[in-house]
């Protein structure tokens, strides 16, 4: 492909060809990747689509509804509305078509004839803005916790936190005054591989992690004598006294044990009878689910046959060549062969989403404002269910990261196949409609990890660094507006995570369309350290201490990340560790000085940071300070209530560190028996009444 043709091809694919990199220079994007990137779109020779109309026109309400069909001639059009209502007319091509300013929110389809084709034209109407809350909407400042669900302990889980765990929390907070929990994304992981732990790199983002099914809530576990005997016998007990005592979810351990404990519960669900009503839910769940479900159940059932065999197989990639299309011979003779186990795992996505939803429903009798809010995460792995099924969607010669910059001069690489944006509109964004509904039900808020994904994601070519990717871009007016209209539709609030660079262009239509921004204690300085003002913190946004990427209240107090990445290897060079520690002196002093002038902290307390260990008086001090802040939305760790260092992942290892393992370090149940957290709470939730 000659200069000017790449240059072309490149620019239609949406490859960006330049971007401004971490000396704030101007970096042009090289051919070789322009090159890779398309090859991995496979549009290195794709000719543009040269048909009437695009596969979608995204209008906000009120605007004219106004197209350009391309050609000549004369062409019979027909708009049908989505509750089937239907106007038609005639046009000629080349003219304008105008179809008004008064059509309904909602999917509607343009359809175009002329004597020898058709085409289609899906019209989308969205909300300018997306769904608030009542409460937001009338100026109240709420407050919740942020959960790693898993992470969680009690009396009653199975050694990983559950959605047991999860209502026993709700109703715990809900009685407290908090609005919301927000939880880790519980997107569907790895059944055959539980050791593969990562939220955030899900094999698929449109069905549940099974591994926090509360076994002990199943009528059938409890109903089954085979499963109750075996629930009782000291083998049991034994096992599940080690994987709840253990500081760490072991991972492999809790699913044997659930598995177990499942399978018996099926087999009592397997013998009632077709007509009972849980049956019937459980077929009515199957048939809603469609396709996607009965992929993602296939998939499981086969990746734990195929692993049993050789446990290599991580993922569909290594699998043997006959399995990896899902609609080959041998997938359809394991599901003839294996048809109970298929069945087996689509009842546990029924087990899943029936639990979870028993959740939200109890955040709504306890009547928190936004209840559960979930997250969805920026993509999916290469061996997992969403792309052995979908390998068009997703661009498998390339995945996502960010550039370098100054605290990362390699860039990072996710090892996420990308989306590709392209086939996105040629399906006229039904898998990103189908992404927000599946993330959408039974939540009332829906935080989008790395919202910047909506205008560009950093895409790096397969077997290159970082450094050699190039930033493709995304359709964010049209992603906006969809996003304008799910929200509306299930009623559910959008949280976007928008730390690091954040694109200029992307701000304003971010805050204009309703989306919330994500607020970090740890940043909101300026270049001299002076720390925001609570009073001056962005309404429209949630403020929060930390994240799952950063260091507790009292790690970062101590700088106890900091020793931890000098042993772990993060920090090879010397000098960098040193200017770090440095810089967090610097800030814990800017810290303190901010709680004083803000009276989080008592006129007589220390004035000197240098010498003063993490407290309980600086512990809530740091926390009120949030707590007075004008943001609608807080979101606090029970981590720092409970005063923990350790973080729940470490950016960077893998192997190195137990990343999404760590539990919290007292139950629940000790927990919200506790004296201090009691008055922390009280305390929080006081404060939030008080902000004007």
């Amino acid at each position: 492909m000659r200069g000017d043709e790449l240059e072309l091809a490149a620019k239609r694919a949406g490859i960006l060809d330049s971007f401004i990199n971490m000396v704030d220079e101007e970096q042009t994007v090289s051919d070789e990747t322009k090159l890779a990137l398309l090859e991995a779109m496979g549009r290195d020779e794709q000719v543009p689509d040269t048909g009437p109309l695009p596969s979608v026109k995204v209008f906000k309400t009120g605007e004219p509804i106004n197209l350009e069909p391309r050609g000549k001639g004369i062409y019979q059009w027909q708009l049908t509305l989505e509750n089937g209502d239907s106007e038609a007319g005639e046009g000629t091509f080349g003219e304008r078509l105008e179809l008004g300013g008064n059509l309904v929110l909602g999917y509607h389809q343009l359809t175009l004839s002329s004597k020898k084709e058709i085409w289609h034209c899906r019209v989308i109407i969205t909300p300018v803005r997306c769904y608030e809350p009542e409460a937001l909407i009338n100026d109240e400042k709420l407050w919740g916790a942020c959960v790693q669900l898993y992470t969680l302990r009690s009396d009653n889980n199975w050694g990983v936190g559950d959605f047991g765990d999860l209502k026993q929390m709700v109703k715990q907070l809900g009685e407290r005054g908090g609005a919301f929990i927000g939880l880790n994304p519980i997107h569907a992981l790895y059944p055959a591989n539980p050791s593969s732990a990562s939220p955030y790199s899900p094999s698929s983002r449109r069905w549940l992690n099974v591994t926090y099914i509360d076994v002990n809530a199943i009528e059938e576990f409890n109903r089954s004598k085979e499963a109750q005997r075996w629930w009782i016998s000291a083998a049991t007990r034994r096992a599940l006294e080690k994987v709840r005592s253990v500081e760490n979810v072991d991972y492999e351990k809790v699913m044997d044990l659930k598995i177990k404990g499942l399978q018996l519960a099926w087999a009592e669900f397997a013998n009632i009878a077709d007509a009972s009503p849980r049956k019937r839910d459980f077929h009515d769940f199957v048939l809603l689910g469609g396709e996607s479900l009965r992929q993602q159940a296939v998939f499981d059932a086969l990746h734990v046959h195929l692993r049993k065999m050789d446990d290599s197989r991580w993922g569909w990639p290594v699998w043997p060549k006959a399995y990896r299309d899902p609609q080959s011979s041998r997938v359809k003779e394991f599901c003839t062969e294996y048809h109970h186990q298929v069945e087996f795992y689509l009842w546990l996505q029924w087990l899943a989403h029936t639990q979870f939803a028993e959740c939200y429903q109890a955040s709504l009798e306890l009547k928190m404002p936004i209840g559960l809010y979930r997250d969805l995460a920026v993509g999916v792995a290469e061996g997992g269910a969403e792309t052995w099924c979908n390998r068009a969607l997703y661009c498998l010669g390339a995945t996502v990261g960010a550039p370098p910059d100054v605290l990362g001069p390699q860039g990072q690489n996710w090892g996420l196949p990308a989306m590709d944006p392209n086939v996105m509109r040629s399906r006229a964004y039904q898998p990103f409609i189908d992404l927000l509904r599946a993330n959408m039900s039974d939540c009332g808020a829906l935080r989008i990890d790395h919202v910047m994904g909506l205008l560009r994601l950093w895409w790096i070519p397969k077997d290159k660094t970082a450094a050699a990717g190039a930033y493709v871009s995304y359709p964010l007016s049209d992603l906006l507006g969809v996003l304008a209209l799910e929200s509306h539709r299930h009623q559910c609030m959008v949280i976007g995570e928008d730390l690091g660079t954040v694109p200029k262009e992307i701000v304003a239509s971010l805050r204009d369309s309703g989306v919330y921004s994500y607020k970090v204690l740890y940043f909101e300085h300026d270049k001299q350290r002076v720390y925001l003002a609570p009073e001056k913190y962005v309404v429209q946004a949630m403020a929060t201490v930390t994240t799952h990427d950063l260091p507790t209240l009292r790690g970062y107090w101590q700088g106890d990340d900091l020793t931890l990445g000098e042993k772990l290897g993060i920090y090879p060079d010397a000098s960098v560790l040193a200017d770090l520690r440095l810089d967090r002196a610097k800030t814990r002093q800017s810290l303190l000085d901010a709680l004083h002038l803000h009276h989080c902290v008592p006129k007589k307390f220390g004035k000197h940071a240098e010498k003063m260990e993490m407290n309980e008086t600086l512990n809530r001090g740091l926390q009120r300070y949030l707590a007075i802040s004008t943001s609608a939305l807080l979101g606090l760790q029970p981590e720092d209530w409970l005063d923990m260092n350790t973080p729940v992942n470490v950016p960077g290892t893998n192997t190195e560190y137990p990343n999404w393992r760590r539990k919290l370090s007292v139950s629940l149940e000790e927990m919200f028996s506790n004296e201090h957290i009691n008055l922390l709470l009280k305390d929080l939730d006081r404060s939030r009444k008080g902000v004007k």
